[in-house]
């Protein structure tokens, strides 16, 4: 691999990707840090020194998914999130608006037009987005509301002299989604320039910048010994989610022999590629974002006066820890996995296709056979692969019950920051193989 890694190095055109996506990864980080207009960076520390991240539900998920930058309400704090959102979005109104699912049959022109959508679908929900963790900085509910906002060590928006608090707040939301726009195109930049898919390496990014940080306060907390026993079962996972992606179920195609004019076309053998894990980790985001429903429904009423059914809630749907709360989380990922394949992947189309094109499956006759083989296949290897992401995405809640430590509750060695990083992992080094391949270098493997 190391080989692999000086021969891209030596060869030019790859060697200006490599280090173009480098810089761009730097100015990415660099935006991370860098402070808003209007916010304490100071009294934004000592928050977090006070909390120690003891935040819930999917501010953990868009925290670690901004590496750090969204509690401390840098220029990047909203990161790649609003983008995501919106993709997720839109890809589920094709299914739904007739014209986006004309657009997406159009081929490159209609896949544009959808791209100009989802930028400007993006910027809408940084404004929503950068808002809301405005306004909850400003109440100090982004910490759990300890950090007493009335205290001028811990204003995290402090007053300034001559200058309406109502354009301070104007300027802060403004800035943010201003960030969300630069990191949007920062990705595109990677994809178009650079290696990967810039999104996806700008996730990578964020999430390993925490590594280091989570890794050394297990260490220091639970000591020598649990940490390794903590590096070791990440090895473990990590080689179980590079296994269970890299998984596959190909469906053979035999393609008939046509005379178009005085050629001959088909006549060739490939075949559909149906992966295990076929939804991605989005059901595991939408599982997470239905979970935080009922958090932030508690934090509307005063924490040492509920209701009955209020602490029942506390207890059994806000507690990470609790067997109800990861019973229903791994619940819900295997149905939202069912859901989002049922959405994304559409047998009859893809029967239909096969059949215009001459193409049909060995011992199946096209048309609607076809399509119920495929969905009857794909029914089946749904199964594992729903249960696999429930699994993975458990695992942090078994972390930190076994480290008996609250404050882990955005590890980042299981669940969906493994998930991400392993795939995104794979994805860029299939594609920096396929360029040596091209350029007759023997590759990462021998």
């Amino acid at each position: 691999m190391l080989s692999a890694f000086s021969s891209a190095l030596r060869t030019p055109d790859l060697r200006k990707k490599l280090l173009f996506t480098v810089a761009i990864v730097a100015i990415y980080r660099l935006g991370a840090t860098l402070p808003s207009p209007g916010v304490s960076y100071a009294n934004v520390q000592a928050c977090l020194k006070l909390t120690e991240s003891d935040t819930n539900g999917v501010l953990n998920l868009l925290n670690l998914f901004s590496g750090g930058a969204l509690l401390q309400l840098s220029v990047f704090a909203l990161g790649i999130m609003p983008y995501i959102t919106a993709s997720i979005i839109l890809q589920l109104l094709t299914v739904v608006i007739p014209r986006l699912e004309q657009l997406r049959k159009e081929g490159q022109s209609g896949q544009a037009k959808i791209t100009q959508y989802t930028r400007y679908l993006t910027l809408g929900l940084a404004v929503l987005q950068a808002s809301a963790f405005v306004a909850l900085a400003r109440t100090g509910q982004l910490f759990n509301n300890m950090c007493d906002q009335d205290d001028p060590t811990y204003q995290i928006i402090p007053e300034s002299t001559g200058i309406p608090m109502w354009l301070t707040l104007t300027i802060l939301v403004m800035t943010m989604t201003a960030g969300t726009g630069v990191v949007m195109w920062l990705g595109e930049l990677i994809t178009d320039r650079g290696v990967g898919n810039g999104m996806s390496v700008l996730i990578f990014t964020s999430i390993a910048a925490r590594l280091p940080g989570e890794g050394w306060s297990i260490k220091e907390s639970s000591g020598t010994g649990k940490f390794f026993l903590v590096i070791g079962l990440v090895l473990v996972i990590i080689a179980l989610v590079v296994f269970i992606e890299q998984a596959q179920r190909r469906i053979p195609v035999q393609y008939a022999k046509r005379m178009i004019g005085r050629r001959m076309y088909g006549g060739t053998s490939t075949y559909i590629p149906l992966k295990v894990n076929q939804a991605g980790v989005v059901p595991v985001i939408f599982a997470s974002s239905l979970l935080y429903l009922p958090q932030l429904y508690l934090q509307f009423f005063d924490q040492n006066n509920l209701k009955d059914y209020q602490i029942w809630i506390q207890r059994y749907l806000a507690d990470a820890t609790s067997p109800f709360y990861i019973g229903v989380y791994f619940l819900l990922i295997i149905f939202f996995t069912y859901f989002y394949v049922s959405i994304t992947f559409n047998p009859t189309e893809v029967a239909e296709n096969m059949k215009k094109y001459g193409g049909f499956v060995p011992g199946i006759r096209p048309g609607k056979p076809t399509a119920d083989y495929l969905d009857f296949i794909l029914s089946r290897i749904t199964l594992p692969g729903a249960l696999y992401l429930g699994l993975i995405s458990v695992l942090p809640n078994f972390f930190f019950i076994w480290l008996n430590q609250q404050q882990y509750q955005n590890f980042p060695f299981g669940g969906t920051a493994v998930l991400i990083m392993v795939g995104v992992g794979l994805e860029t080094v299939k594609q920096i193989e396929s360029q040596l391949m091209q350029r007759n270098y023997e590759g990462f493997l021998r």
